[in-house]
């Protein structure tokens, strides 16, 4: 699916970068081959106006400056003196460039109405050739017939070397752009793909958790209809742990739910965090004994600034966490609470001496439904909790990460923005 998806894209991103870029190209290639044009023309226009200029100022029309007017501009002249041609003609002249000067009159004549026996100038172009044509009158001879061509093939050549260096680069970049676009729309689909994974995995693993405490409630009620009163109540109560049990995940799994929809609601509001957390010590204080724990709290010595947060929400990351190290530190080793602040956050820890978590698991203990090995079996807790956790704070702008507790366990450090 994802991979149809990334070509579907990468063509169409593809194609619509590559469209743009061949109009831009288009057009610039249009704006510079018109610049061409125009100063060829205008580069001819004056090198024939520069001739016609010497020609009625000079009453000797040498070879030696015909030739010259030739190898310097790239031009052909051709002079009528009276109606007659200069033998400079019949010297220089092919049979290619005869028969151009010979189309050239006939244009002049047949499409720019010019009557060459009458005084004129004109400039035009015919195939392959720009012409100018002009009589100059003479006052001590008669007058002088000028056609002047240039070809357009060194133009042509101009035009074309242009255009092959223009499609070259404009090929050459519409494969750099479905390269690049195969790369970035294959970061683009990365997310998603992960998504997906995620909640697949994340379905997958909601369906055994659930599946487990069903498949109980199912057996203990086949179980009851066959048990006796006394065997019954046994099995009312399991259905009662195991119908708990179900409510708690669906609850975990709602809050989950609603972090990803953005729907998760905080209520922020001022708090004392040291008030806060003594709440949460006195909480858990009788349950931690319970369990064997040696619990602890330590508070600053100065009152500290409020906080701006969900007092509840953050009660229950505490609680979370306190959960874990009552299901995970061995009986007879510490729990403690701690408060700290710096200039820009507040720090809640949550310290134990149990046997803490290792670097590999480190990067795995907030993702969803992930328990360590030793914990697998407990039904208690479902691998939410820290995930849950990270979530509240990410609501809040905050933080949760895991670090190692100097001569064993884990602290977790929640830190909240001031």
């Amino acid at each position: 699916m994802f991979r149809k998806l990334h070509i579907q894209m990468t063509l169409f991103s593809g194609a619509v970068t590559s469209s743009i870029l061949i109009l831009m190209a288009l057009f610039c290639l249009f704006v510079s081959e018109k610049s061409i044009k125009q100063n060829t023309y205008n580069t001819f226009s004056n090198n024939a106006r520069s001739c016609i200029s010497y020609l009625e100022n000079e009453n000797i029309i040498s070879h030696e400056w015909l030739i010259d007017v030739q190898n310097t501009y790239g031009i052909y002249v051709k002079v009528q003196d009276n109606g007659y041609p200069l033998f400079f003609n019949k010297l220089h002249f092919t049979q290619k460039e005869t028969n151009a000067f010979a189309i050239a009159e006939k244009t002049a004549m047949e499409r720019e109405g010019i009557n060459l026996s009458h005084p004129h100038s004109a400039i035009f172009s015919i195939e392959n050739y720009y012409a100018y044509t002009a009589m100059i009158e003479k006052t001590s001879q008669p007058h002088l017939n000028v056609m002047i061509l240039y070809p357009l093939n060194s133009l042509k050549h101009q035009l074309a070397s242009q255009r092959i260096i223009f499609y070259t680069i404009i090929s050459f970049s519409i494969l750099l752009l479905f390269i690049f676009s195969w790369f970035f729309t294959k970061k683009m689909i990365q997310p998603l793909e992960k998504n997906h994974k995620q909640q697949t995995e994340f379905i997958a693993a909601a369906s055994h958790e659930l599946r487990s405490p069903l498949t109980v409630i199912l057996s203990s009620v086949q179980a009851i209809e066959k048990s006796s009163p006394e065997e019954a109540a046994q099995f009312y109560s399991m259905i009662k742990t195991e119908g708990n049990r179900m409510a708690r995940l669906i609850g975990d799994m709602l809050s989950i739910a609603n972090a990803d929809n953005h729907s998760w609601k905080v209520f922020f509001a001022p708090c004392e965090l040291d008030t806060l957390l003594l709440d949460t010590y006195e909480k858990y204080e009788h349950l931690m004994k319970k369990r064997g724990l040696q619990f602890s709290i330590s508070l600053p010595d100065s009152p500290l600034p409020s906080c701006n947060c969900d007092a509840s929400r953050i009660t229950q990351v505490l609680s979370i966490l306190l959960d874990n190290a009552m299901t995970y530190v061995p009986e007879g080793k510490k729990v403690s609470l701690s408060l700290s602040s710096d200039s820009r956050n507040f720090y809640l820890y949550v310290i134990d001496n149990g046997p803490g978590i290792s670097e590999k698991e480190k990067a795995s203990v907030f993702q969803r439904f992930y328990r360590v090995d030793e914990s697998r079996s407990n039904k208690e807790h479902f691998g939410l909790g820290l995930c849950i956790a990270q979530e509240i704070l990410h609501l809040h702008k905050g933080n949760l990460k895991v670090t190692d507790t100097p001569g064993g366990g884990a602290t977790f450090i929640i830190s909240l923005p001031r």
